[in-house]
């Protein structure tokens, strides 16, 4: 959802040519899986596009030198990406909540079922991701 949260919020300011979004699972387990049915009904009801193509896909140390910024949503992901990427001398890596300045985690839809909790803190997370960027 984040991923295409953030797409959204930089289309609506005009700044697509600034930003590259990509999104990818610290797991192997959703690898090849299209995005969760729930997750895409809620985007759905706020109106934010998502590709009905978009496939999960596994971080990789490479994704290092890719990307500015690596956006974890809780603690646990932060941990695995600590694995898969062990040294982050660019200070990369972060909690999506730290960007609102709360050291908290994602509200995690999983076990809740509550997507609309989660579409919230990932609105509030990335609004505040793009005012550090812009500052």
């Amino acid at each position: 959802m984040a991923e295409f949260i953030l797409k959204a919020l930089v289309k609506a300011k005009g700044l697509e040519g600034q930003f590259f979004i990509e999104s990818a699972a610290v797991s192997t387990e959703e690898i090849g899986s299209s995005i969760y049915p729930p997750a895409k009904r809620c985007l759905s009801q706020h109106g934010v596009w998502f590709s009905p193509d978009k496939r999960a896909r596994q971080v990789t140390r490479g994704d290092y030198n890719r990307f500015d910024r690596i956006i974890c949503m809780d603690a646990s992901n932060l941990r695995r990406i600590q694995r898969i990427i062990p040294e982050d001398p660019e200070g990369k890596i972060r909690l999506m909540m730290s960007y609102t300045g709360v050291g908290r985690d994602v509200a995690d839809p999983w076990y809740t079922g509550d997507f609309e909790t989660t579409f919230q803190d990932l609105l509030e997370g990335c609004e505040a991701l793009l005012q550090y960027e812009r500052t």
